[in-house]
């Protein structure tokens, strides 16, 4: 399942990007349980997401939700993109995020685009490199939006 929308509460955006049925040998038979990656944003610069275990598929997507409430990163804008180009890397996922000029939308594979929509980034041009795992994308891709933030920061410590 992928791309299914729950809104709970009106000022955040959670999208589900993922979800697998996990089953797990044991004594008593097999153990069956469901994990749910879900992105979470206020489509206003902040972005969260995370990947959590449960009995049934609603009780992991509320953890889920919960956690990625609780891990959510800021994000600077300029405008309706991001200010400058930049790669970040993920354990296998390697990313690659350029601005774009206003109106060309969000130019982005599956797991990058959900995540670009949630922070509320507009124009965007993004590319997905060394995986086909959702998981590590979606990490990678919020990694390299919390990277812009510190670049950023280091920038003005430097120049006064």
């Amino acid at each position: 399942m992928s791309g299914f929308n729950q809104n709970i509460d009106s000022e955040n955006k959670e999208i589900v990007v993922e979800i697998k049925r996990v089953s797990k040998k044991t004594k008593g038979g097999n153990q069956m349980r469901f994990t749910a990656l879900v992105v979470v944003g206020d489509g206003n610069g902040k972005v969260g997401a995370d990947l959590s275990k449960g009995d049934d598929v609603r009780s992991a997507i509320q953890k889920a939700i919960a956690k990625a409430k609780s891990k959510m990163a800021e994000v600077p804008l300029s405008g309706r993109t991001i200010p400058f180009e930049i790669r970040a890397k993920y354990n296998a996922a390697r990313v690659l995020l350029k601005p774009a000029p206003e109106g060309s939308g969000i130019i982005a594979g599956g797991p990058m685009r959900v995540v670009l929509e949630a922070a509320g980034v507009r124009d965007v041009v993004g590319k997905i490199m060394g995986t086909r795992s959702k998981v590590t994308n979606v990490y990678a891709t919020i990694k390299a939006l919390e990277l812009i933030k510190d670049i950023q920061r280091k920038q003005k410590i430097k120049n006064g």
